[in-house]
């Protein structure tokens, strides 16, 4: 699954963002990626694994809330139930 977020600034500078997306490995545990910038500029990308899913929904959770009290909006997601996941 994955979350894009985009917070446009007041001025004329590029939106910032942040892309979050939960995969599945071939071991059956889970990695958390959380790449954020600034649109056509340098990005910072973290990963995270979990052994379990719940802790890696938990996680995904806590960083798209995170985002959304900082002020960045949803543009896009993919493979959530809802337009802002569980």
């Amino acid at each position: 699954m994955r979350l894009y977020l985009q917070a446009m600034p007041a001025t004329a500078e590029a939106p910032r963002y942040v892309q979050i997306a939960l995969e599945q490995d071939l071991l059956g545990g889970w990695t958390l990626y959380r790449e954020s910038g600034v649109q056509g500029g340098k990005a910072t990308l973290k990963r995270e694994q979990f052994l379990e899913r719940d802790d890696a929904m938990a996680a995904f959770e806590k960083a798209r809330d995170a985002q959304l009290k900082r002020g960045f909006r949803v543009m896009f997601s993919q493979g959530l139930d809802g337009p802002y996941g569980s």
